[in-house]
């Protein structure tokens, strides 16, 4: 199995359901470092005051959040993790909801949920529950200090866990102008006939893998042939500290007292700029991620 990138339990009521988080994405892009070409070392990036060009010394930058334009109010270390959410190493479960319910522009990063220690049976239970209910649950969960609001998910024998976007984050249709865009009605009908025989002439199932990004697997094609031919320098980058996971206590043994009608604790909804008391321990985390090139459609992409 993937390394698992959180370890905590699925809470709700007086359930607890100990699972480990892995990632469901493999990123597959081609991820350009910097290196000085005189010694083959890694580049870094400088901290620049962008007024004089000179650099600055990383005791003299503070962090600010701009209220006005050209206006800043200076936050300390301090006052920034007052306000992160508290860890709690669980997966809070705030409501069911039907799972048509939620918009795709609302999800956000897929995550895989494996049980952890002995929370197979509970697993299972509430996987299984899902499928007849129809119903996915809405939850809290702090991942490395940011909390996020989530949906827990069947997904065949497994369970998933999407990070969801806040309201607030999503625009409306309402930004767009449409007022110019002719109803259903306004539409010609042999237009829309002709339309409609098109896609269903292009149309056939969903397969991901016909779908390549060619631009990476050019680039992949090139870098092999250097290599094959001796073109290839051997870089050094700075050890990194081994990433650490917290240990959960199994308690799935609260189940059958829940289920025998032991008083459900709902957790209180909390909104993501309300502060908490500690920030979670930050893990190590790797190089910073360089943006990807898009992935390509059947039809290779002109670069």
């Amino acid at each position: 199995m993937a390394r698992a990138i959180w370890k905590g339990a699925i809470s709700f009521g007086l359930v607890h359901i100990p699972v480990a988080l892995v990632s469901a994405l493999d990123r597959q892009g081609v991820d350009f470092d910097w290196l000085d070409k005189r010694s083959m070392d890694p580049v870094g990036y400088k901290r620049i005051n962008k007024v004089t060009g000179k650099d600055v010394d990383k005791d003299n930058i503070v962090k600010g959040v701009q209220y006005e334009k050209g206006r800043y109010v200076v936050l300390s270390e301090e006052e920034i993790r007052t306000a992160h959410p508290k860890s709690t190493q669980t997966i809070d479960i705030l409501a069911f909801v039907d799972s048509s319910e939620i918009d795709l522009p609302y999800i956000d990063t897929p995550y895989f949920l494996a049980p952890d220690k002995r929370g197979g049976k509970v697993y299972a239970l509430l996987r299984e529950t899902l499928v007849e209910s129809g119903k996915v649950a809405v939850a809290n969960v702090v991942l490395h200090t940011r909390q996020h609001l989530a949906a827990v998910m069947p997904q065949g024998d497994a369970l998933m866990l999407l990070t969801l976007r806040w309201g607030n984050e999503v625009r409306g249709i309402e930004a767009l102008e449409l007022k110019d865009i002719p109803d259903k009605g306004d539409l010609n009908k042999r237009e829309l006939e002709m339309a409609k025989r098109l896609v269903a002439d292009m149309s056939e199932d969903w397969d991901p893998s016909l779908y390549h990004d060619t631009f990476q697997e050019k680039i992949m094609a090139l870098v092999e042939r250097k290599a094959q031919e001796g073109k290839i320098e051997s870089v050094e980058g700075p050890e990194e500290d081994p990433r650490q996971s917290a240990d959960v206590i199994d308690l799935t043994e609260l189940l059958k007292r829940s289920l025998s009608g032991g008083k459900s604790a709902r957790p209180a909804r909390k909104s993501a700029s309300k502060a908490e008391e500690k920030p979670e321990k930050k893990e190590p985390e790797g190089k910073g991620e360089k943006a990807k090139p898009s992935r390509a459609s059947r039809k290779t992409a002109s670069r």
